[in-house]
C-alpha cells in the first residue's frame, strides 16, 4: 500500500481536520429486493429496458467492479463501516439504491418493499447511531400511502428525508397526483433527495444504442428534466417550504440558470404550452433557494466552486456515491480545496446537518 492508498483519518480520530465528513449520497440495496429484481429479469418478458440495462449488469456481471458494488450494496455492516473508516468518512446517509420500489407496476408489492427497507435502514441507523443516517424509500404508486410511510419514517423510525429515484415507470412528481408525497415531506420537514434512474421507455433509445444510458449521462439528463418539470409545474409555488436534494451538482442544471430564466420567460408570454404557465419566481430563484446539491461522483474543484458561487455555498454538500464510486483520492482533492476552514466544515459537515436535520438526531 502507498502513502497514497493509506486509511484516511476520520474528523472523529483527528479533531486536527477541523470537520467531520458527513457522505450524503451513499446507496444499499435490501438482499430480498435484489433477489425480486432478478426474479423480474429472469421472467423476462415486456422489461423496462433501463431497468434490464443497469439492474441487469449489476447482478450478472462477473466483472470486479459491479461485483464490488453488488456485495457492498446488500451490507450495512463490518463491509461498510471498514470502507468508510478506509475513506475517512465519519457518517453516511443512506438511501434505497436506483431504481428501488419505482420499477414495480404493483403498489402493494412496491410499500411493502418501501416497508421492508426503511425497517432495516432504521435499526441499522439505531445499531449506528454516530455513523449511519437514512432517508425514506416510499412507493410513488400510491401516493396517500407514501404520505403515510413519511410520517411513520419520521416519527417512528427517525429517518431525515425521503429518496426519490426519479421516475416511477414513466411517471414525474410535476404531475398533481403525486403532490399528496410533496404536501407531507413539506410539513414534515423531509428534504427528498431526487436520485437518478435510467431513462423511461419513451426517452431512452438513442441513449441506449450509444451506450449512454447510464451514469456516464442519461441519468443526469432524465433526471435534471425531472426536477426541472417540478418547477414549472409550480410545485414550489404551493410548497414554499419543500426541500429537495440533488446529485452530481445539480446534473448540469447550475450551467444553464441564466438560459432557464431567459427562455422559462419567453416561452410563457408566447403561450406555447398550455401545461407552462407563469411561476411566482424565476426558474433560477427555486434551484437556489428550495434545492441543495451534493457533490456525488463530481470531484471536481472547477465545477463545485462554481456552484457554490452561483448557488450559495451553504447549498452545497458533500457525497461519495458509494459504493458506485469509493475513491480515496476523491476525498484527498476535496479536503484540498482552496477553501478556508469554515467553509470546509460548512461543505463537509454543517450544511449536511441543517438540511437533513442532523442535529436532531
Amino acid at each position: 500500500m502507498t502513502a497514497h492508498d493509506a486509511p484516511i483519518a476520520r474528523g472523529a480520530e483527528d479533531p486536527s481536520l477541523g470537520y467531520l465528513r458527513i457522505a450524503t449520497e451513499e446507496a444499499f440495496c435490501p438482499p430480498e429486493l435484489a433477489r425480486m429484481w432478478r426474479e423480474l429479469i429472469a421472467a423476462g418478458g415486456d422489461l423496462d429496458p433501463g431497468f434490464e440495462s443497469l439492474v441487469g449488469f449489476y447482478l450478472r456481471s462477473t466483472a470486479e467492479r459491479p461485483r464490488y458494488v453488488a456485495e457492498r450494496l446488500g451490507d450495512l455492516g463490518a463491509l461498510r463501516l471498514a470502507d468508510m473508516d478506509a475513506t475517512g468518512i465519519d457518517r453516511q446517509v443512506i438511501s434505497l439504491t436506483s431504481p428501488g420500489t419505482q420499477i414495480f407496476s404493483d403498489a402493494a408489492t412496491a410499500a411493502a418493499v418501501a416497508t421492508l427497507a426503511n425497517d432495516q435502514l432504521a435499526e441499522a441507523c439505531r445499531a449506528h447511531p454516530d455513523r449511519y443516517s437514512g432517508l425514506a424509500a416510499i412507493a410513488p404508486q400510491d401516493p396517500g400511502g407514501a404520505a403515510e410511510e413519511i410520517r411513520r419514517a419520521r416519527e417512528e423510525l427517525g429517518l431525515c428525508g425521503v429518496i426519490l429515484n426519479s421516475h416511477t415507470n414513466g411517471e414525474y412528481f410535476s404531475d398533481e397526483k403525486f403532490w399528496p408525497i410533496l404536501e407531507a415531506a413539506e410539513a414534515l420537514d423531509m428534504p427528498i433527495y431526487l436520485h437518478p434512474n435510467t431513462p423511461p421507455r419513451a426517452m431512452i433509445g438513442p441513449l441506449l444504442e450509444a451506450g449512454l444510458d447510464g451514469a456516464i449521462y442519461g441519468f443526469g439528463v432524465e433526471t435534471g428534466m425531472h426536477l426541472l418539470r417540478i418547477i414549472t409545474s409550480g410545485a414550489f409555488d404551493r410548497f414554499e417550504r419543500l426541500k429537495l436534494v440533488v446529485g452530481h451538482l445539480g446534473e448540469a442544471l447550475p450551467y444553464w440558470l441564466y438560459r432557464l430564466d431567459y427562455m422559462h420567460r419567453a416561452t410563457v408570454r408566447a403561450g406555447r404550452y398550455a401545461c407552462m404557465k407563469p411561476l411566482e419566481r424565476q426558474v433560477s430563484d427555486y434551484l437556489k433557494e428550495n434545492v441543495w446539491y451534493t457533490t456525488s461522483g463530481m470531484a471536481w474543484e472547477p465545477v463545485i466552486q462554481f456552484c457554490r458561487q452561483v448557488l450559495g455555498a451553504d447549498r452545497v454538500l458533500y457525497a461519495m456515491d458509494y459504493p458506485y464510486e469509493c475513491v480515496p483520492a476523491e476525498v484527498r482533492a476535496q479536503d484540498a480545496m482552496a477553501l478556508g476552514p469554515a467553509e470546509l466544515k460548512a461543505f463537509f459537515q454543517t450544511n449536511a446537518e441543517e438540511v437533513f436535520g442532523l442535529e436532531r438526531d
